[in-house]
């Protein structure tokens, strides 16, 4: 009775696990879904303080709207970013930073209850190379962030991950054969962003970002430029389903100095 009993108890477990097995292959999505492109706009300064020969202050403070029905672009604030850090100069080809980020994010969700207004918080660190060739750059960026994200509910928890980015920059002069001041210059970039922790699931590309920008330097202190992003990458809670941006990009770059030398540009253009 006992063995009859024990045989039957393993076929019902047996069938139990292959029924679940093919309702999870039936749920299996057959084919990724990208969402409709958000536009966006983006209002940033980049500041890089020189405090002595070998160190330097980052000080970023950006601006990040999204659209609404009404107003494409700057329609509404969704993100407020305040990232800071001290920087260490290896070289005039090589620079680090190590420091903290706290961002600002806005329910852009108009049928939304919860709150408004959530804190996000960062730990990152930096390494900067920088390649010349004839009169261009080349920059290649690592960044590591550990980020502290919490949703809009009420006493919601914090999810922790990790973002490894890899940027490639270049920075080509078009009215004259050196970085000086009223030279005008193309920036094109790209940076592939990707994310790790318990919360990743199947989604490990956050971000893809393909970016065009146009600059002209006022002086050995104060740069400005515009661009355009788009960008892509998968969403954290189904990896089938893709996000899509199209962003409108204006840059700020300052680079005060207080050391006791003479007015010049440094060696290496240590930006975003």
């Amino acid at each position: 009775m006992i063995k009859k009993y024990c045989t039957y108890l393993f076929f019902v477990v047996i069938c139990f696990f292959v029924s679940v097995e093919v309702v999870a292959q039936e749920e299996q999505p057959t084919e990724s879904k990208f969402k409709e492109p958000v536009t966006k706009l983006w209002i940033n300064t980049y500041g890089n303080i020189r405090i002595s020969k070998r160190l330097f202050w980052v000080a970023q403070t950006h601006f990040r709207f999204e659209e609404t029905e009404s107003t494409p672009f700057a329609g509404q604030v969704g993100q407020v970013y305040n990232r800071h850090a001290i920087g260490y100069i290896y070289s005039k080809y090589f620079n680090v930073s190590l420091g903290g980020v706290l961002r600002l994010n806005f329910n852009t969700d108009p049928e939304s209850v919860d709150r408004n207004l959530v804190p996000e918080w960062r730990i990152w660190h930096q390494y900067m190379f920088a390649m010349p060739l004839s009169s261009m750059m080349f920059y290649h960026r690592i960044r590591i962030e550990h980020r502290w994200t919490q949703g809009f509910e009420e006493n919601s928890e914090y999810i922790f991950r990790n973002r490894w980015r890899y940027m490639f920059k270049a920075k080509i002069p078009i009215n004259s054969d050196k970085f000086k001041p009223k030279t005008f210059y193309v920036s094109p970039e790209a940076e592939l962003i990707m994310q790790s922790g318990k919360a990743v699931i199947g989604s490990p590309m956050e971000d893809l970002r393909l970016h065009a920008s146009f600059g002209y330097i006022l002086n050995p202190r104060m740069t400005v430029a515009t661009g355009i992003m788009y960008s892509q990458g998968q969403t954290l809670s189904d990896a089938s389903v893709f996000k899509q941006n199209w962003t409108l990009r204006f840059h700020l770059y300052f680079s005060p100095d207080f050391r006791k030398v003479k007015n010049k540009l440094p060696a290496i253009h240590l930006d975003d």
